[in-house]
C-alpha cells in the first residue's frame, strides 16, 4: 500500500493537532508537514514535496483557494483538498475554477476525509454531493469583478462616499453600481444583496 504524505493547513492550533493525530493513524496517510498561515503552504511544499494538500479557506496571510491555485501552478504533483466550514456554493465554484482537486466540509466524518485524501491523491474529484447539487441549483455569480468590489466595501459598512474615494470613482457611479447589482440580485436593497450574495458565496 502506498503511503501517502499530507501537508495539512489550518489556522485553529486545536483542529490542526487533532487532524494530525487521525491522520497519523491511517497506515497509508502520513502528516509531514503543519502550517497555520496560507502563505507558508507552497514554501513548505516545495520543501516537503507532499501529495496532497489539506487546506483551510480562512487562513491568515492568504486565503485557501489563492494558495491551491498558487500551488498547483508551482507543484502540480501535489493534489489540493479544500477542507472548510463554509458550505456556500460560490466558493465551491471558486475552488474548482483555480483546479481544486476535492472540496469537504468539517462537519463531514473523518472517515469521509480520510477517503477524500485517498481519492484525490488518485486523481479523483472528491466534492461533497449535497453542495455540488446546491452549486448547480444556484449558478454562476451574475455579478462583474466591479461589482463584488462595491457589495464588499458595503458590506464592511462602507457608504457610497466611502466605497467612490477608495475605487477612484464618481458618488454617482457607485450608487449606479448598487443599483444594478440589486436588480440582478432581485434584492429588496443593500443588506438583502449582501445576504444574497454571501449565502451564494460570492462576496466573503
Amino acid at each position: 500500500m502506498r503511503n501517502l504524505k499530507v501537508l495539512l493547513a489550518e489556522d485553529v492550533r486545536m483542529v490542526r493537532g487533532a487532524l494530525a493525530a487521525l491522520l497519523d493513524l491511517e497506515d497509508d496517510l502520513t502528516v509531514v508537514a503543519q502550517v497555520e498561515r496560507g502563505d507558508t503552504i507552497v514554501p513548505t511544499a516545495l520543501e516537503c514535496r507532499p501529495d496532497v494538500a489539506v487546506i483551510d479557506i480562512d487562513l491568515p496571510g492568504l486565503d485557501g483557494l489563492a494558495a491551491a491555485e498558487i500551488l498547483h501552478g508551482k507543484l502540480p504533483s501535489c493534489r489540493t483538498l479544500i477542507l472548510t466550514g463554509l458550505g456556500r456554493p460560490g466558493t465551491l465554484r471558486r475552488a474548482l475554477s483555480v483546479s481544486v482537486s476535492g472540496f469537504i466540509l468539517k462537519d463531514a466524518p473523518f472517515e469521509d476525509l480520510a477517503a477524500a485524501i485517498r481519492g484525490v491523491a488518485a486523481g479523483r474529484r472528491v466534492i461533497d454531493p449535497q453542495l455540488a447539487l446546491t452549486a448547480w441549483d444556484v449558478g454562476e455569480n451574475p455579478l462583474s469583478e466591479r461589482e463584488v468590489q462595491i457589495l464588499k466595501l458595503a458590506a464592511g459598512g462602507a457608504e457610497a462616499p466611502e466605497i467612490a474615494a477608495t475605487l477612484h470613482l464618481s458618488v454617482g457611479t457607485v450608487r449606479n453600481y448598487l443599483t444594478r447589482i440589486l436588480t440582478k440580485l432581485n434584492a429588496r436593497n443593500r443588506v438583502d444583496a449582501i445576504r444574497i450574495a454571501t449565502e451564494a458565496g460570492w462576496v466573503s
